[in-house]
Parts: structure tokens; C-alpha cells; sequence
């Protein structure tokens, strides 16, 4: 597949639904993080889809509110590597919304050092979800190459639930199942996220940011199923809790 501009790091193309309804504009906003977020990523080399390694979108709310479980997923998500490495391989791609119309993705990389650089150099920013917006995305990845997965990690939704869940279904009916794990217990934000698992075949799960091993352990499981699909997370969970905790999720 050939880098796309969203590959580059530049700003995900295509409006979705914003809070009640109406579309979010097309803005980017400045800075140094910006800077430096967009030369890490045009940095690196492309990754090729191979058919011997899984492929995960790992798609995180940057709004305001998410700082420290920012700086939690930056500490963790190299365990979905190692996890990955023993069955086949991964290859992720950063998705990221925050601030007024920013949602940023960057190319497939295929090693921690590479997706730890590019997080770490993001602060998170006040503003309303982009849900739909980066849904919108990962069907358009999807379309252009192969995406066994996506996770998404949140704690607040915003949106028209219509209108995000109609994109999920339609992820689901290629088979890119997501995985949703919500940080608190926020009941609109639960319903929605619960409601897209559903749509795509995946799972939704509920963490707490002050326990980084169970964030950690979702990870990993869904690292194992994009992977190595059913099997690959099966015999994860025969050893880990928190993998058979999603297995489990999967089947309801």
C-alpha cells in the first residue's frame, strides 16, 4: 500500500459527526508537538501488509481529560508487540483526536521504539470527541489495504450514536473488529462504546487508570487476536487473565 497523507501524520481527511449532529471542522493547530509529531512520522519508513503480521489501528482520545491515560498507554503499548511477536508479528498505526478538529494518524510502524517516539512527543488538548471522525479513518485503511483490528481507548462520547454506529457497522461487515475499553463509567460514553464491539464483531471492556496491569492485559489480548485472529487469543487466554476476560467479552 502506498503512504497515504494520513500515513505521512498529516490531519485524517473526511468529516464525521461532531456533538449534536453537525460535522467538525477541518482544522489543525501549531506547535511543537505538531512539529515534532509530523517529522517522527514522515521519518519513518513505510510498512508493506504482510500476510504474516497482523495489523491494529490504535486509536486514542487526546482531548484534555486524557493526560494521564495518555502517559499510562505510552507506558504499556510495547507489551502489544511483545505479545504479538510470539504468534506473528504486528504492525500498528497511531490514531489520535484532540483540540478543535484535530485528528492525526500516522504510518504503519512495526516496532515499540518507533510508536513510543511518536506518543510520546503528543500533549493532550480540550476538545469534544472524534469518535466518528476516526472510525471514518480506519474504514478508509481498510479499504486500502488490510486491517485485522482496531482499538480504542476513551473516556468520553460526544456524537451523534446514529451516525458513528453506522460506520462501525459497516467496519464490522469487512471484519475489523474493535476493541473498546473506557476509562471510568461515564453511562452515554458505556452505551455507545458497548454498542460499537457489538457492531464489529469485537469487544468492550472497562479499565481504570490507576490499574496500568489491566490496560496492559487488554492490550495484549487484542495485539494476540489481530495477530493471530480466534486462535491467537485463545491460547493467550489460557495463560492470562485479562485476555480470556475479552475472549469472553467477544462471545456475549
Amino acid at each position: 500500500m502506498s503512504a497515504s497523507d494520513e500515513d505521512r501524520g498529516r490531519s485524517v481527511t473526511g468529516q464525521s459527526p461532531a456533538k449534536g449532529g453537525k460535522t467538525a471542522p477541518q482544522t489543525t493547530s501549531g506547535g511543537s508537538a505538531i512539529e515534532s509529531f509530523l517529522a517522527d512520522a514522515k521519518a519513518l519508513a513505510p510498512v508493506a501488509p504482510s500476510a504474516d503480521r497482523g495489523r491494529l489501528v490504535f486509536a486514542l482520545d487526546a482531548t484534555l481529560s486524557r493526560q494521564p491515560m495518555w502517559d499510562l498507554a505510552c507506558g504499556v503499548q510495547a507489551q502489544m508487540f511483545e505479545t504479538a511477536s510470539s504468534i506473528g508479528g504486528l504492525d500498528v498505526q497511531l490514531l489520535y483526536f484532540r483540540g478543535f478538529g484535530e485528528c492525526r494518524a500516522s504510518r504503519w510502524v512495526g516496532e515499540p521504539k518507533a510508536l513510543t517516539g511518536l506518543m510520546s512527543g503528543i500533549d493532550c488538548r480540550g476538545g469534544h470527541t472524534q469518535i466518528g471522525r476516526a472510525l471514518g479513518h480506519i474504514r478508509k485503511e481498510a479499504k486500502a489495504g488490510r486491517v485485522d483490528a482496531f482499538v480504542f481507548v476513551g473516556d468520553a462520547f460526544e456524537e451523534s450514536v446514529d451516525d458513528v454506529c453506522a460506520v462501525a457497522g459497516e467496519l464490522g461487515l469487512v471484519g475489523v473488529k474493535g476493541f473498546v475499553f473506557q476509562e471510568g463509567r461515564d453511562p452515554v460514553a458505556e452505551r455507545a462504546f458497548r454498542e460499537i464491539a457489538r457492531l464489529t464483531g469485537g469487544a468492550y471492556e472497562r479499565f481504570d487508570a490507576s490499574a496500568p496491569d489491566t490496560l496492559a492485559g487488554l492490550l495484549r489480548a487484542a495485539a494476540a487476536y489481530a495477530s493471530g485472529g480466534d486462535a491467537g487469543l485463545a491460547r493467550l487466554a489460557s495463560r492470562d487473565a485479562q485476555a480470556k476476560r475479552l475472549l469472553t467479552a467477544m462471545k456475549r
